[in-house]
């Protein structure tokens, strides 16, 4: 629902701020002051085009901004306003409000248009927007002429969005296994040459049989092969020193026995040196163990040139390995089981491809049925919605008007069987749908698009809308100027179809009846004044004794007796809006 709307230097607006109300919001004015600027605004925010003549003149850039109610949607969906949102990473505001807005710039003719403060495409702004507001009027954003959601309303009218999941389920495995069959056609010259290579990859692998971690080990080991005089010569002149030998020098240990000695004296006379005494005792036998360890090292070097060669030969062929396979032996061990994994599927293709068919043959014949019975339960819901359709328009004093709901099929050898033909299918069953009308007796019917234009088109969608209200997700529709060309009795006709949307939905209606006026649960005044030398169009809100001065006023006079008029009329709506309050 669209809560509040903010406008600044767009065509003749300089600046207005609008809060809406729930229901039916009815904007009135003079012909020519600007009424359908408010409705071409929100237009701007649904990704209208626009150009830097829609900008005020002597200002630099239009803003045009909403903020918006998040709807329910209680049908999951990935073409739904939260899939939507989510494409984009865009959150809702923590209020559960989402705030378009869009800005025109005169001086590079671009617009910036942002959905809750984060910058987006224009394109991205208007796949939000149809989620929000549809316009019946002088707009594009007219959904019931766009063929390709006739078939999502009949299904939201007949329910059987939960079928046509199904459906849906269906035929994507049944594409995927296809998509499989098809790969199966691949030369098979190619399959063999691939199993071939793979075969002499894994021979070579296992002939080398790598072991994790075994580079590395290898590495060490040919650096000590490499150093072993080097290795032996360190270790036992660290072991002299400890150790001695040359009878030149002290020895470590001699030294630290010498020492411990002395403190063990010490401690015998001063039981505080006792930390010392165990200090050195400890150092002296760590020493005697080094020395030890070292000259059994020093035992293990020796020079083997045979050795440091086969360590070389191994690391060149580890290398080659790496080379070929990965950057190490882990992945070279990876790579060994994916290939191992691939040929086996190879040996198995042609029992996969089987198993592929059979599966094939069932997913035909289940989305054959399935698709079957969706396409009885719309052409069932179709008949009930055409006859529904009729009775509004006639009740729109379009009496001789006929609707149907046109229903076509392609036959396809790859298609799925249905009352015994091969039909082609997608993931919304086998059926085209497009609803059709002929406006007038004896006329054909045609494409809701080339029967009728106006007020004729708007009484038609206005209609269809009363009967699809209940599943349309949109929650704000907007008619501009539905009444052209109706007056007198019908104007009450068309007041209470539109009080009766307004009970499901938000409304916005740009209306010249009165009739259709005193519906209104807020009325918005559009006007337009010289000021400053300056044309500028205003809006408010109008209360109390202002509408029934405006309804007046439209009423074609401000005496007494008109204001008398307004009165009835207000007070005929309220109590009309009062019994069908009570009978809902």
């Amino acid at each position: 629902m669209l809560i509040e709307l903010t406008i600044r230097n767009f065509a003749l607006l300089e600046q207005a701020t609008l809060r809406w109300a729930p229901g039916l919001n009815v904007l009135t004015g003079e012909t020519g002051a600007g009424k359908s600027i408010i409705i071409d605004a929100i237009g701007a925010l649904l990704g209208s085009r626009l150009g830097p003549d829609w900008i005020r003149t002597g200002a630099e850039r239009a803003y045009i901004e909403g903020v918006f109610a998040m709807p329910e949607e209680p049908l999951a969906s990935d073409d739904s306003l939260r899939a939507a949102l989510a494409a984009l990473d865009i959150p809702p505001e923590e209020d559960g409000t989402l705030i378009l807005s869009r800005e025109l710039v005169r001086s590079s003719g671009r617009s910036l248009c942002r959905v809750n403060g984060r910058a987006v495409l224009l394109s991205a702004l208007g796949e939000i927007g149809r989620h929000l507001v549809d316009i019946h009027g002088q707009s594009e954003h007219l959904s019931l002429l766009r063929v390709r959601e006739h078939l999502a309303l009949l299904d939201r009218y007949a329910g059987t969005t939960e079928l046509r999941t199904e459906v849906a389920a269906r035929v994507a495995e049944l594409d995927a296994v296809r998509a499989a069959l098809r790969r199966r056609d691949e030369d098979q010259r190619r399959l063999a040459r691939e199993a071939s290579l793979l075969r002499h990859e894994i021979v070579e692998i296992e002939a080398a049989a790598p072991a994790p971690g075994e580079f590395e080990e290898l590495l060490q080991q040919r650096n000590r092969l490499r150093n072993a005089e080097r290795l032996r010569t360190l270790a036992l002149g660290a072991y002299t020193a400890l150790q001695g030998g040359d009878g030149e020098t002290t020895a470590a240990i001699d030294a630290l026995g010498a020492a411990a000695a002395a403190v063990a004296e010490l401690a015998a006379l001063d039981r505080g040196a006792g930390a010392l005494r165990e200090a050195l005792d400890a150092a002296l036998a760590s020493a005697e163990e080094c020395a030890r360890d070292l000259r059994r090292y020093a035992e293990t070097i020796e020079s083997d040139p045979a050795a440091l060669h086969a360590v070389e030969e191994r690391l060149h062929a580890l290398r080659e390995l790496h080379r070929k396979y990965g950057g190490s032996t882990e992945a070279v061990l990876a790579y060994l089981a994916e290939a191992r994994a691939k040929l086996d599927r190879l040996a198995h293709h042609e029992e996969h491809v089987a198993e592929l068919e059979a599966r094939e043959a069932a997913l035909v014949e289940e989305v054959g049925a399935r698709a079957a019975e969706l396409s009885a339960r719309r052409q069932s819901a179709a008949r009930e919605l055409a006859a529904a359709v009729e009775r509004e328009l006639a009740d729109l004093r379009m009496a001789g008007a006929r609707f149907t709901v046109q229903f076509s099929h392609s036959e396809s050898d790859r298609g799925v069987p249905v009352g015994g033909r091969r039909l082609a299918y997608d993931q919304s069953g086998v059926d085209r749908v497009e609803f059709l009308l002929a406006a007038n007796a004896g006329e054909e019917l045609r494409p809701l698009a080339r029967v009728a234009s106006g007020g004729e088109m708007a009484r038609i969608l206005l209609a269809l809308k009363t009967i699809l209200a209940g599943v349309d997700v949109r929650p704000t529709l907007i008619f501009d100027e539905v009444d052209v060309g109706v007056g007198g009795r019908l104007g009450h006709v068309l007041a209470q179809k539109l009080a009766g949307l307004a009970r499901r939905h938000q409304i916005l209606c740009v209306t010249h009846l009165p009739q259709l006026a005193a519906f209104g649960d807020q009325h918005v005044l559009v006007s337009k004044h010289e000021h400053g030398g300056r044309t500028e169009t205003t809006a408010r809100v109008l209360e109390g004794s202002e509408r029934v001065e405006e309804i007046a006023a439209m009423l074609g006079g401000t005496s007494e007796t008109a204001r008398r008029n307004a009165g009835e009329l207000l007070a005929r709506a309220t109590a009309w809006k009062g019994q069908a309050a009570g009978v809902a």
